[in-house]
C-alpha cells in the first residue's frame, strides 16, 4: 500500500510489515518485522520523524542514514551495498532514486520496485524488494553499465543489506563438514563485522546456511528472530554488523550477496548483473516460526511436488561399485516385497566405473558389466511396479575417462594447468557450450530411453581455482559454471517434464534454495547413521520441508561412523522426511523384512501429514535429547518423535510440552510400537505412557502444551512415536 504520505510505501502479510520511505535521495527501510498496522498520514510523520539520528561527536555533521543502498555518502562505514571501480576509478558509489512503483496482491504483500541511476559509477541499478503471503520477503538486485565509452565497470560485490534493532543481541549460522553438515553455532552480536565467505564454487557443507540474528536466548519456540538466506549455489558471503555509531537509526544489519571473485564480472556498455534472489524472515515465536514461513512459501510455488513422495530404495550402501544384475534384481525383490516405490542405481553403471577413479564425463552404459544394456534391470524394476531412477555427477570429470582425453581443455583450470584432484576427479566447464552440449546430450539420451522417473544429481568436489581462458585470457567462472547448471536443469526439466531431480553434492554441500527452485529432493548428508542424521535433519528444516529431504534407513553399522544402532532407531529417524533405503535387503532376517515392511506402511499413511505439516522443536535443556513434531494444517493429527542420542547427566527429563498443539482442545496420544521396542533406561515408565501404549492416553490440550508430560528415560540411540490426534 501506499499510505496518506504517497512517498511511504508499505507491504503487509501473515504479520509482518516492510515500510519504505521513498522521501529522500535514496530510499530508506523504516520498518521491518511485526506488522504495525495502517500507516496514515501521522504514522508515517512519526516514522520518519523518528528515523533521524543524533548527530554524534567526531562524526559527519549532518545525521547518518541508513539506505536500501548503503554508501559512504551517508555516513555508512561498514559494508556496502555495492563495490567496483573503472580502472581503478568511480569507486565511490552515489545512488539517487529515479523511479519507484508499488504493486500490491490480493494474497497480501506485493512488490516496491526502485530504480536507482548514478553519475558517478555511470551505473543504472534496480531493486526489488517482494514480500509474499508466507511473510518471506525476498529482493532481487541488479547493476547496468550506462557508460558507452572507457573502461568496463567491474564488479567486486552486491549485497543486499537490512537494519536490525538492538534488540537482535544473539547470531546463529551454521558450520560442518562431509557427514556432518549444519552443525549450529551461537555468539553474542557484538561490534564489529561477522563475515562468513563461501569460496568452494557451492555453499559448501561448512555453509552458513541460514544467519538468524535474535533477541537473547532466542529458540525454537521463544523470541523474535530475523534471518537471512542466499538462494544461490556458488560463491556466498553473508555478513551480520554492528557499528558503534550504528546503521542510522538502527543498531546492526545483516544480509548477504553472491561473493564475487576478482575481475568475475566486467560490465561493458548496457550489460547487466542480476544479483541472486536474497530471502529475509521475520518471526517473532521463534526459529520454529522462521521453518513455517518458509517453508510455506516453498509448499505454495507451482512446481513443488505434489503427489504422495515414493519411498525410496538406492543402491549405493547395498552394493557400491559391485554392479550385477542377478544381485540387483534380487534386491528389487525384496524391495518390491517391502514396499518400495522407486528404486534408483547409483555411481557404477557407466563405463570403466569400477571404482571412484575413472569414468565420470562419459555417460556411457558400461558394455562388460552391462552386456544388453540398462533395459534388463529397468524392465525387472518396472515389472515389479516400481519406479526407476540413475545416478549422475555431470559438472565432474575424471581425467582417467574418454572425455577428459578427447578434451583436455573442457577441464575447468587454468592455462597453466589443473591443479591436484580431488577424489580423483576435476571439474568440468559446462561454461564451454561444447561441453555442455556433449553432457545434456548424453543424459537425455538415457532418460528418453528409458523413461526415466528420476536422476539423483551429484556434485562431489569443490572448484578450486575455478578459472577457464575466454579470449586467450583466465577469467573466474564460478558465476557462469552456477548458471549453466542452472541452465542444464532447466532444459532437463523442459524436455522432460516427468522427471524428477534430487540434488546432492557430497551429501549436504550444495543445499540452497537456488538449487531448489531446480530439484525436487535434496539429499541432506552421505551419513546413514541415525544419531548424526537426525541432528542434520533438524537444522536443515529450518529452511527445507520434510518432502524435500530424503532420508534413508542404513545398516545396522554405519557406513560413515561405524557407529552400530538398532533397527527400530533408524527406522523412526529416517520415518519423516522423504524416507527410503539405503541397506542391503537381501541380508535382512525375515524379522527385520517384516519389520520394514511394517515401517513403509506406516509411512504410506503418516506421509500426507508429514509431507504437509508444520515441522514444531521442543526447546530442551538436556541436548543429548530430541522432541520434534510435524502438525497437520488444520491441527487434528501431528506425529511427534521422543528421541535419546547420547547419556546425560539427568536422570529424568520432567514435563516435556507438546509444541504446536492446541491448548484448548483435548487429543488422544497414542505410541506407535510397530518399529519395535525402544529400550529404556529406567525400572518402569511413566503411568501416562501404559494408556499411550494400549488405547491411548486422552489429555486436554492445555496439560500437552503447557504443563507438558513426563518422558521416559531412554538408553541412547533409541527413540519413540508418538501419534496425536484431536478429539470431537
Amino acid at each position: 500500500m501506499v499510505s496518506d504520505d504517497t512517498s511511504m510505501h508499505v507491504l503487509r502479510a501473515a504479520g509482518v510489515a516492510l515500510v519504505i520511505d521513498l522521501a529522500g535521495r535514496v530510499p530508506r527501510v523504516l520498518h521491518w518485522g511485526a506488522d504495525i498496522g495502517p500507516i496514515d498520514r501521522a504514522a508515517a510523520a512519526a516514522l520518519r520523524a523518528s528515523s533521524v539520528q543524533a548527530v554524534l561527536n567526531n562524526s559527519p555533521d549532518v545525521a547518518r542514514t541508513f539506505t536500501v543502498w548503503p554508501t559512504e555518502q551517508d555516513g555508512w562505514v561498514g559494508t556496502p551495498a555495492q563495490s567496483g571501480n573503472r580502472a581503478g576509478s568511480a569507486t565511490t558509489p552515489r545512488p539517487r532514486l529515479a523511479d519507484a512503483v508499488t504493486e500490491l496482491s490480493d494474497a497480501g504483500g506485493g512488490v516496491i520496485r526502485m530504480d536507482l541511476a548514478d553519475d558517478v559509477t555511470e551505473t543504472r541499478s534496480h531493486l526489488e524488494c517482494r514480500l509474499d503471503a508466507s511473510g518471506v520477503l525476498s529482493i532481487d538486485m541488479s547493476i547496468e553499465s550506462t557508460a558507452h565509452t572507457g573502461a568496463g565497470y567491474v564488479l567486486d560485490g552486491l549485497r543486499v543489506l537490512l537494519p536490525l534493532p538492538d534488540r537482535a543481541n544473539e547470531l546463529l549460522d551454521f558450520t560442518g563438514k562431509w557427514c556432518r553438515e549444519r552443525s549450529p553455532q551461537r555468539q553474542p552480536f557484538s561490534f564489529g563485522t561477522h563475515a562468513r565467505r563461501a569460496r568452494r564454487g557451492k555453499p559448501g557443507h561448512d555453509a552458513p546456511y541460514l544467519l538468524t540474528a535474535g533477541t537473547e536466548g532466542f529458540g525454537f519456540s521463544r523470541g523474535e528472530v530475523w534471518s537471512v538466506h542466499l538462494a544461490w549455489s556458488g560463491d556466498g558471503e553473508y555478513v551480520a554488523e554492528r557499528l558503534p555509531e550504528g546503521a542510522g537509526e538502527f543498531s546492526g544489519v545483516i544480509g548477504a550477496g553472491e561473493l564475487l571473485r576478482s575481475g568475475e564480472v566486467i560490465l561493458g556498455a548496457g550489460e547487466r548483473y542480476d544479483a541472486p534472489t536474497v530471502l529475509f524472515t521475520w518471526s517473532d515465536r521463534g526459529l520454529d516460526g522462521i521453518a513455517a514461513r518458509l517453508h510455506n512459501r516453498l509448499r505454495a510455488r507451482p512446481q513443488h511436488p505434489s503427489s504422495p513422495r515414493p519411498l525410496v530404495l538406492n543402491t549405493w550402501e547395498a552394493v557400491y561399485f559391485d554392479h550385477d544384475l542377478d544381485r540387483l534384481v534380487e534386491l528389487a525383490d525384496r524391495a518390491a516385497e517391502v514396499g518400495v516405490e522407486r528404486i534408483v542405481l547409483d555411481d557404477g553403471w557407466f563405463r570403466g566405473r569400477r571404482d571412484a577413479s575413472a569414468g565420470l564425463g562419459d555417460w556411457l552404459v558400461d558394455e562388460q558389466i552391462w552386456p544388453d544394456g540398462l533395459g534388463p534391470l529397468v524392465d525387472a524394476v518396472r515389472s515389479r511396479g516400481m519406479q526407476f531412477g540413475l545416478w549422475f555427477e555431470p559438472e565432474m570429470i575424471n581425467p582417467d575417462s574418454d572425455l577428459a582425453r578427447e578434451h583436455p581443455d573442457w577441464v575447468l583450470a587454468p592455462r597453466s594447468g589443473a591443479g591436484a584432484t580431488s577424489r580423483q576427479q576435476q571439474v568440468l566447464d559446462l561454461a564451454n557450450p561444447d561441453a555442455y552440449a556433449v553432457v545434456l546430450e548424453r543424459i537425455s539420451a538415457l532418460v528418453t530411453k528409458h523413461d526415466l522417473d528420476y536422476i539423483k544429481w551429484d556434485h562431489n568436489r569443490d572448484l578450486m581455482e575455478p578459472v577457464a581462458t575466454r579470449d586467450g585470457v583466465d577469467r573466474p567462472q564460478v558465476r557462469a559454471q552456477t548458471l549453466a547448471l542452472y541452465r542444464m536443469l532447466d532444459e532437463l526439466r523442459t524436455n522432460h517434464p516427468r522427471l524428477e531431480i534430487e540434488t546432492c553434492s557430497g551429501g549436504g554441500g550444495r543445499v540452497d534454495l537456488g538449487i531448489l527452485e531446480r530439484t525436487d529432493r535434496l539429499w541432506a548428508s552421505d551419513c546413514n547413521d541415525p544419531v548424526e542424521r537426525a541432528r542434520i535433519e533438524r537444522w536443515t528444516r529450518m529452511l527445507v520441508p520434510p518432502e524435500l529431504i530424503g532420508s534413508h534407513l542404513g545398516a545396522q553399522q554405519s557406513h560413515t561412523t561405524l557407529r552400530e544402532t538398532d533397527l527400530s532407531f533408524r527406522l523412526a529417524i529416517a520415518l519423516t522426511a522423504h524416507a527410503g533405503i539405503e541397506a542391503d535387503l537381501t541380508v535382512a532376517t525375515p524379522e527385520e523384512l517384516r519389520t520394514i515392511t511394517a515401517w513403509t506402511a506406516m509411512y504410506r499413511e503418516l506421509r500426507g501429514l508429514i509431507h504437509s505439516g508444520e515441522v514444531v522443536n521442543a526447546d530442551l535443556a538436556d541436548e543429548a535429547t530430541m522432541f520434534t513434531g510435524i502438525v497437520a494444517p488444520d491441527g487434528a493429527r501431528a506425529l511427534y518423535t521422543w528421541a535419546r542420542l547420547a547419556t546425560s547427566d539427568a536422570g529424568q527429563s520432567g514435563r516435556v510440552v507438546f509444541p504446536g498443539l492446541d491448548q484448548r482442545v483435548r487429543y488422544r496420544v497414542r505410541l506407535r510400537t510397530e518399529l519395535g521396542v525402544a529400550q529404556r533406561h529406567e525400572g518402569v515408565d511413566p503411568v501416562w505412557l501404559d494408556s499411550a501404549a494400549e488405547s491411548g492416553f486422552e489429555v486436554p490440550g492445555a496439560v500437552l502444551t503447557i504443563a507438558g508430560l513426563p518422558m521416559p528415560t531412554l538408553n541412547p540411540q533409541q527413540a519413540l512415536l508418538f501419534d496425536v490426534e484431536r478429539l470431537a
